[in-house]
């Protein structure tokens, strides 16, 4: 009999199952494939940074630490792959044109995410970065069994019973509490018969993508000018092309490999027809001459795969001795690179809910604190909609566009600001609890979905950063690149609530330069 049961070992499952381990629980962890697998979903932030370096210490895991950032990690661990992300590069193609390059720049965005390499973020290779967390679990005490399919999931006295089955046998698990940290409203729900829909605002969606080698960096093309006076290298970065019905993904490691993929309406992949795998991509490719260029010499590392329903919640999150972690509950869209974030943050409630439960000497979480993660992850999730759905209604403005991503980016520094300085989730994720600004920031996102001009946008979007911007993104002179600089938070420490001291430390902690 195991205290917990978790099904899918991604990194997710795996960390949660060490916290689990450290909260003196017995742990199964379950695996349908075998590791190293193929796996995408790879781009942290530096709110998910903070959040993995938090748990990490908060349960004694300190071998995790240096995944935090890009100097540890490849300091700590040049065995496992990962990619340099200092920030955020969004590039808008007209249909069928090349690139425009406008001398203002109009037609793209760069958002930085650190000053230099040494703290930037990192795009995990999850083949490798998977597998050693798996290592590190088993190491901790965790039983992990992998090439296992969950056949009959029953309910019995005290918990359930779990049928596994394997290439040459099939066994049976007993768990007084069943976690799904797989994806895509995975057998959890089915097993249990929730409710799958698909979301209320974005449109429906699907991707088409895969692992390439050979990819051309931008700065070895002549696609634009100007990038010495970049706020970071390009290429080290989540890249971006964005074109009306869809957008690309460039995320490149250091092994070689470079992740790429499209998600696109359902119109225009039906137009694409990306069920057809590699001859989709070659037809995408047909309408983005710049983005062509990028691939001329690339070749697939692994067959393309095609997510028909990209976008998808369910409910309830959580119940009497179950739940769904946020990657089995809800997905929006990778454009953000919210996934780590809100696997994160989920596990950060559940794993409160355990330690609750373990210091009441109670099997499981009671029935409140279900309740309660259940309507927060569900929560988290239409918050990050209620952005995406509208910039997918704005991708053929990219003016437009380019402020709603103002507006999030703005949002979400001031959330990782606020929670380094130690009062961070009293307004919760993108600020949804705010009673004063979660009010004005739908109303930007409604307007932008509505088809408001940018120039109305703008001002909506000016005025609710003039309460909030931390990271210079007012400042029409550098539209539309934006560098990080530690003076924007020492101007406007006020919109944090800060001290100067509390920036100083803050700015220490963080690793700024003196």
């Amino acid at each position: 009999m195991y205290d917990v049961a978790i099904l899918g070992s991604g990194f997710a499952g795996s960390l949660l199952a060490m916290i689990l381990r450290r909260l003196g629980r017995t742990v199964l962890l379950v695996e349908r494939h075998r590791h190293p697998r193929f796996a995408i979903g790879e781009s942290s932030t530096p709110l998910a940074d903070l959040l993995w370096l938090e748990l990490a210490q908060r349960y004694d895991l300190p071998f995790l630490a240096p995944f935090a950032k890009w100097g540890t990690w490849i300091r700590a661990h040049p065995e496992i792959s990962c990619g340099l992300k200092r920030g955020f590069a969004f590039y808008h193609h007209p249909p069928g044109q090349p690139f425009a390059n406008r001398a203002d720049r109009s037609d793209q965005l760069l958002v930085a995410a650190s000053p230099h390499d040494e703290i930037a973020d990192t795009h995990w290779y999850r083949p490798e970065f998977d597998a050693h967390l798996v290592s590190e679990a088993i190491r901790l005490g965790v039983d992990y069994r992998d090439q296992c399919e969950l056949g009959a999931l029953t309910r019995t006295a005290h918990g359930f019973a779990l049928e596994l089955g394997r290439p040459d046998s099939r066994t049976t698990a007993e768990a007084a509490f069943v976690v799904d940290a797989g994806s895509r409203a995975g057998v959890l729900a089915h097993r249990l018969g929730l409710e799958i829909s698909p979301l209320a605002s974005m449109p429906p969606t699907q991707a088409l993508f895969t692992h390439f080698r050979d990819v051309q960096r931008l700065s070895d093309l002549p696609l634009h000018a100007g990038l010495a006076e970049a706020p970071f290298p390009v290429d080290d970065a989540a890249v971006h092309h964005v074109f009306d019905g869809g957008w690309i993904w460039v995320l490149r490691f250091r092994n070689g490999v470079t992740s790429a993929g499209v998600a696109a309406t359902e119109s225009r992949a039906a137009q694409l027809g990306l069920s057809d795998g590699a001859a989709a991509w070659e037809r995408l490719l047909d309408h983005l001459p710049s983005v062509r260029r990028q691939f001329e010499p690339a070749t697939p590392t692994h067959p393309f795969v095609h997510t028909p329903q990209l976008g998808f919640r369910v409910a309830p999150a959580a119940g009497p001795g179950w739940a769904l972690l946020p990657s089995a509950a809800a997905f929006v869209d990778p454009m953000l690179s919210s996934g780590f974030t809100l696997s994160l943050l989920g596990i950060e409630r559940l794993a409160q809910a355990f330690a609750l439960a373990t210091s009441d000497r109670q099997p499981s979480p009671a029935p409140a604190a279900l309740e309660d993660y259940a309507r927060q992850t569900t929560a988290d999730a239409e918050a990050l909609e209620d952005f995406l759905a509208a910039l997918y209604a704005r991708f053929a403005d990219f003016d437009a566009f380019t402020e709603i991503a103002r507006l999030y980016f703005g949002v979400v520094i001031h959330g990782e600001t606020t929670r380094r300085l130690g009062n961070g989730a009293a307004h919760g994720y993108l600020l949804r609890n705010h009673s004063l600004l979660a009010p004005r920031i739908r109303a930007c996102t409604a307007a932008a979905r509505h088809g408001g001009s940018a120039s109305e946008l703008r001002l909506q979007v000016d005025a609710v950063l003039a309460e909030i911007d931390v990271a210079g993104l007012l400042d029409a002179t550098r539209r539309p690149w934006y560098p990080v600089r530690a003076d924007d938070l020492r101007l406007h420490r006020d919109r944090v609530e800060a001290s100067a001291d509390d920036i100083e430390a803050l700015l220490r902690r963080a690793g700024f330069p003196k």
